[in-house]
């Protein structure tokens, strides 16, 4: 059974950091990309920042680009991948549940059950 499995939120004041970890395994295929996504109270559910895993490359919300870097650990099992997302100068705004997504393209995606982060004073 597919599992990813979300870490590492809290609660942080203003300017402060986290860095938030993800683990997905027991894929049924390898990822195309993982993503992180969030969601605050009454709002829709954001893409936050994207890493593929063919190349590596990465893209972020315009929001959080040079405050959030997303990264990975070494690729031992092609059906296993660990992301990170860490998050620099954080904003009482970038409070929200995060959610992690293994992207399987044509073959399906999975989410985690979020991880709450919260800024504030």
């Amino acid at each position: 059974q597919v599992q990813v499995v979300e870490s590492g939120g809290g609660l942080v004041q203003p300017g402060g950091s986290l860095q938030l970890s993800c683990t997905a395994s027991k894929l049924p295929f390898v990822t195309y990309a993982m993503h992180w996504y969030r969601q605050a109270p009454d709002k829709r559910r954001e893409w936050v920042a994207t890493m593929k895993t063919a190349d590596g490359t990465t893209r972020y919300l315009e929001a959080v680009k040079g405050r959030f870097t997303i990264s990975r650990d070494s690729v031992r099992e092609s059906r296993k991948h660990t992301v990170h997302l860490q998050m620099n100068s954080l904003q009482p705004e970038d409070s929200a549940v995060y959610y992690c997504n293994a992207d399987l393209s044509q073959y399906g995606e999975y989410w985690g059950q979020g991880t709450q982060v919260t800024v504030s004073s």
